[in-house]
């Protein structure tokens, strides 16, 4: 299965926003839009960014309750693992795994397109694993 797949079923939306938003802010957006993850795009779309609700809570155990008024800028991920549409299933279990990431956004000719988190990724293996049961327990049967 393809990260095509995926996006086509659960959808594209992304939760996004400039570098200038606060982590307070951040914050806010996340429990408000019941995710984990914010991707920081420039202003033409382009990932510059990745923002977890664990940095968060780095932050607030490094520098206190202080960090939240300053730019999310300050504390996200620059340096952003992405897939493709056409990067498969195990790819990104295997990418999940040894990044220790549960967030990969997914771009296209440069752009956003959507975003993996580690739940979907398994729903879809889940998914895979009963097709394959059903599919043997119909050749059996038959």
């Amino acid at each position: 299965m393809y990260v095509k797949s995926i996006l086509d079923e659960k959808g594209r939306n992304v939760i996004t926003a400039g570098p200038q938003l606060t982590v307070r802010q951040a914050a806010v957006y996340l429990h408000e839009n019941h995710i984990g993850a914010i991707v920081i795009v420039d202003r033409n779309d382009r990932i510059a960014g990745i923002l977890a609700e664990r940095d968060i809570v780095c932050a607030i155990a490094r520098s206190g309750a202080e960090c939240l008024d300053k730019p999310i800028s300050s504390i996200m991920w620059g340096n952003v693992h992405r897939c493709t549409e056409s990067s498969t299933v195990e790819e990104l279990m295997g990418m999940m795994s040894n990044l220790r990431a549960r967030h990969i956004p997914v771009e296209k000719d440069g752009r956003l397109v959507g975003i993996i988190s580690i739940g979907d990724v398994v729903k879809s293996h889940i998914r895979a694993i009963e097709r394959e049961a059903a599919d043997i327990k119909a050749y059996i049967s038959s």
